[in-house]
């Protein structure tokens, strides 16, 4: 059974609308955390890198969201059997659109001058976070989460291959037979 490009677009759109569901949740911790540490006890007046320990500090949380949220809903078809090391690698590339999201929050602040918290929140919450979103959901989907490497079926031709191997029956000679159509 081949997939169509139809079916192909539709399941991209559908995957892309759930990555960016579980990213405004993540936006939303985000967001909050780092405004109520930039306006409080990480404020730039109070602490020279306040800002950047607040954007941090957010977005390791906001980390921690998205990584259950990506794992269980948006990519759960093809989560690795490695949860550690899925997890090791979400964290990497998370921690790369950090990164992005920080370059544009240190540039603006220190580079450019602007230093208001509307600018903070431009520079790392909108500019730093697009351009951070579009890394992660390629990373995610064709290297974290890419359907080689989560031991989960690429398609439903290859679910009844899997299907089909695990109800196998043994031979006298100790050898797998495959049933020629899943035992139910």
């Amino acid at each position: 059974m081949s997939i169509t490009l139809k079916q192909r677009l539709l399941s991209f759109l559908s995957q892309g609308l759930k990555f960016g569901a579980v990213g405004a949740l993540g936006f939303v911790v985000d967001f909050t955390v780092f405004n109520l540490l930039r306006t409080t006890v990480l404020d730039s007046s109070e602490v020279h890198a306040g800002p950047i320990y607040a954007k941090v500090i957010s977005t390791v949380l906001a980390i921690l969201v998205n990584w259950l949220g990506n794992r269980h809903w948006t990519f759960s078809k093809n989560r690795q059997n490695h949860t550690a090391r899925e997890g090791l690698e979400f964290l990497a590339v998370s921690l790369m659109g950090m990164g992005i999201g920080l370059g544009c929050l240190w540039f603006s602040h220190y580079v450019l001058g602007y230093t208001s918290v509307l600018a903070d929140n431009i520079a790392g919450n909108v500019v730093g976070l697009l351009l951070g979103a579009v890394f992660r959901f390629t990373l995610y989907r064709y290297w974290v989460f890419a359907p080689s490497r989560s031991g989960a079926p690429a398609d439903a031709g290859a679910a009844a291959a899997s299907s089909a191997v695990s109800s196998s029956v043994p031979t006298r000679t100790g050898a797998i037979r495959l049933a020629a159509t899943p035992e139910r």
